[in-house]
């Protein structure tokens, strides 16, 4: 995709480069002397290959670092109550929002996926009724905290409200609860 944008992009420059050059060259004349010399035309070519190079040069950074946003990461996503686990089942999970909800005894947590680590996504072990990370081993209870494993501190949190029969989860990364343990409070009553 990136290649057609680029070509396209040179094939509608092309026309638009050569006026420039061509208005460049008038303004660069003196009464009476020749036209266009070789040398002149050469350095207003090479200038306008440069700058066509720059151009795309600075679109291409601009593409690169562009935020992607897809997906409902980032967003409030809506989950109907009947979709929260019991107390002590096992947790929803939300593909698209990166969380899992957790039913407790104390209420109801979204858990954001990620490992405190390393940033690995953790799932949830059914027969040890822990989270797991694979790739470094660190082990996170049932409320996020940490068990073992490198992990400097448990799960983050994401804020949760109740709203009808839904759950609102926020999932905007800048709202994250960022925690040292887990406290009942953080827990929301469902």
């Amino acid at each position: 995709m990136v290649p057609l944008i680029r070509t396209l992009f040179g094939f509608a420059l092309t026309p638009v480069v050569s006026a420039l050059i061509w208005l460049v060259n008038l303004f660069h004349q003196s009464p009476g002397a020749n036209r266009v010399t070789r040398r002149t035309f050469l350095r207003n070519t090479l200038l306008g290959s440069v700058g066509v190079v720059a151009l795309q040069a600075v679109g291409g950074f601009v593409y690169y670092f562009w935020p992607n946003k897809t997906g409902a990461f980032g967003k409030a996503i809506t989950v109907p109550l009947a979709q929260v686990p019991a107390v002590g089942a096992e947790p929803y999970v939300n593909q698209d929002g990166k969380f899992y909800i957790i039913n407790n005894e104390d209420g109801a947590l979204a858990v954001y996926w990620k490992c405190v680590h390393l940033g690995c996504t953790v799932p949830w072990n059914e027969g040890s009724g822990e989270w797991i990370c694979p790739c470094h081993g660190s082990v996170y209870n049932r409320f996020g905290e940490r068990v073992a494993g490198p992990a400097p501190r448990p799960m983050d949190l994401m804020p949760m409200t109740v709203e009808g029969n839904n759950v609102i989860v926020d999932t905007n990364p800048d709202t994250l609860v960022i925690r040292s343990s887990y406290d009942p409070s953080q827990a929301t009553k469902l």
